[in-house]
């Protein structure tokens, strides 16, 4: 609890410097390779990452801009679409007026563990600005818990180097 405290705060402190930008986040899909596929547990573990990602993002600062489901799923033409194909979600980011668009998939080789993929896309370029893949050992709600807190760290780190002074661009002309 301590642990998780001192992050928020970390986290929070190091956002305040540079407003942070508009992310959508889009619902996880399933990928599971396991030899019983679709359980219903798995299944309502990967609906409940989108929350809890949206929550510790907001936590740190960020501005999320939902996404109905419904845009998502007329925009989805099958599963890993969105996932595959990044000019299509940065057209769904740019109809959310979001600068970002995050787009996830927990990836389930083994039932012993799995992987929270996310994918960011900027929407002006439609480009994949960065991948992260964090382990998740267990199916524990807690554990996919600590696995979306790595996320947001990586997440925090990536847009404060993107923000730094000397990643930005000056006409000298």
């Amino acid at each position: 609890m301590i642990i998780r405290l001192f992050l928020l705060i970390f986290l929070g402190l190091s956002c305040s410097v540079q407003a942070q930008p508009k992310l959508a986040v889009l619902d996880f899909e399933l990928k599971d390779m396991t030899l019983a596929p679709g359980i219903k547990t798995e299944v309502e573990r990967t609906a409940a990452i989108k929350p809890m990602l949206e929550t510790q993002l907001q936590q740190a600062g960020f501005s999320i801009i939902p996404v109905s489901k419904e845009r998502q799923q007329f925009m989805d033409s099958g599963v890993g679409y969105l996932f595959n194909h990044h000019d299509v979600a940065a057209q769904l980011a740019r109809a959310n007026n979001a600068d970002f668009i995050l787009v996830g998939r927990l990836h389930k080789p083994s039932f012993l563990f799995s992987y929270l993929i996310v994918q960011l896309v900027e929407a002006k370029s439609g480009k994949l600005s960065e991948r992260w893949v964090v382990e998740v050992k267990g199916p524990q709600k807690k554990l996919t818990s600590k696995g979306v807190e790595s996320l947001v760290v990586k997440i925090n780190a990536f847009f404060n180097d993107y923000n730094a002074p000397e990643n930005k661009v000056f006409n000298t002309n």
